[in-house]
This record gives structure tokens, C-alpha cells and sequence, in this order.
């Protein structure tokens, strides 16, 4: 079965609450010039403060990503959106590896990324990077 390289609506982190919660309570480590935080829960539940929800509120991806731009480093809301758009892209293209990892232990993953690089990336490095913070979750998770 061919991998569907695709960025669905599932898979993209909104919730203003599961955000606070990762950024309260999730890990973080630094791949220069990305700062990637995550929070593990079991598969299909997503991060709650103390009780597991109903079942109606499962999550349907195992993995929920937000990227993030300082507004400090790039005054420019195009340049952001740039930054943004060249990390979705490389996440999108390498994301599998994890998700399947994530399905097989039975985990599901909220994470955000933030660049905090100050000049504007060129796609094979965010790539790159990109790459090596997905190897690191792995091992993290294993």
C-alpha cells in the first residue's frame, strides 16, 4: 500500500487548551533552529487535565503538530507564514515513520515546533532538520 503524503485537518493542533497543556506539562528539546515540544498520551485520548474523556471525543490522528514563528525575528507576517509553510511541507513529506511507530505502541503525540533561527531557511535545511527532530521523537518513544 502506497504512504499518502497529505497534512489533514486532524493532524493539525488548534485546540487553544491542548496547546496550554503541552507547553505546561509536555518535554521539549532544541535541533538548532527548531524547539520542538511534545506530550505523549495513550492512542486516542487526547491531553486532558485529570479525567480521560467520553468516548465521542477520540482523536482520529496520532499525531497532532503546530508550528510556530517569532514575531520578534520576523516582522514580516509573510516571512512567518514562509517559515511555517516550508515546516509543514518537510513535515508532511516525513511524518510517516512516526506515525507509524506512534499506531504500533498505541500512543498518540501532540507537538509543536517553533523556530527560533533568525534568518529565513532554505528547504533543504529545514528538511534536514525536520528529519532529525522525527529520528529523535522515535527514539524518545521507544
Amino acid at each position: 500500500m502506497q504512504k499518502r503524503y497529505t497534512f489533514k485537518r486532524a493532524e493539525k493542533l488548534k485546540s487553544r487548551k491542548r496547546i496550554d497543556l503541552l507547553f505546561k506539562k509536555g518535554k521539549s528539546f532544541s535541533v538548532f533552529p527548531y524547539k520542538a515540544f511534545y506530550l505523549l498520551t495513550p492512542a486516542g485520548f487526547p491531553a486532558t487535565h485529570e479525567t480521560q474523556p467520553a468516548p465521542d471525543h477520540r482523536l482520529t490522528a496520532p499525531i497532532q503538530t503546530g508550528f510556530g514563528v517569532s514575531s520578534r525575528h520576523f516582522k514580516k507576517a509573510a516571512d512567518r507564514n514562509r517559515v511555517k509553510r516550508l515546516a509543514r511541507e518537510a513535515f508532511r513529506l516525513q511524518k510517516h515513520p512516526l506515525t507509524d511507530h506512534l499506531t504500533k505502541k498505541g500512543l498518540s503525540m501532540t507537538l509543536f515546533l517553533v523556530y527560533i533561527g533568525k534568518d529565513l531557511p532554505d528547504f533543504p535545511t529545514v528538511t534536514a532538520r525536520i528529519g532529525v527532530i522525527l529520528q529523535k521523537l522515535i527514539r524518545e518513544t521507544a
